[in-house]
């Protein structure tokens, strides 16, 4: 019982610190710009965008909604780590991931009404995202190999 409650902290702690990173790096940004823009770092420069949507700028200004949405996968990321029982370490680590990258970007989206994105890749042209961008992916991909997994 006590290595459950203990590995349900440990997947909940991961969460609060890619929130911290996510929140961290986006104040840098935000309050720095002028100072960080524009810097290459030979895969990726830094770039300055107020993306006032989700993903590649889709539901653009509809701020409530998208709240919503990351308060509702928040709470029940939430509840699948704290109550589902399976201790299956590849599906609290996405479920992990998500939430970290949810709150992240939910926040940004709640305080300021758009989500601060700042990473440009350079060897390819996609759009720029942050931390918590990449966390939901991190999240997603083990989610796609868990299932690939469990179908073999």
């Amino acid at each position: 019982m006590i290595n459950k409650i203990k590995t349900k902290l440990y997947f909940l702690s991961l969460s609060i610190f890619i929130i911290l990173i996510d929140q961290f790096t986006k104040y840098l940004m935000f309050n720095n710009y002028k100072m960080f823009i524009n810097k290459d770092f030979l895969l990726f420069k830094l770039d300055f965008v107020k993306n006032y949507g989700a993903a590649f700028n889709i539901f653009s200004g509809s701020r409530i909604f998208l709240s919503l949405i990351s308060i509702i996968f928040s709470l029940l990321l939430i509840y699948l780590i704290l109550r589902k029982n399976t201790l299956n370490p590849i599906d609290l680590y996405s479920y992990s991931f998500i939430l970290g990258g949810t709150i992240g970007n939910g926040i940004d989206r709640i305080l300021n009404g758009f989500v601060i994105d700042f990473i440009n890749l350079n060897i390819i042209n996609f759009p720029v995202f942050n931390i918590a961008d990449m966390s939901i992916n991190i999240g997603f991909i083990f989610i796609l190999y868990s299932i690939f997994k469990n179908n073999q």
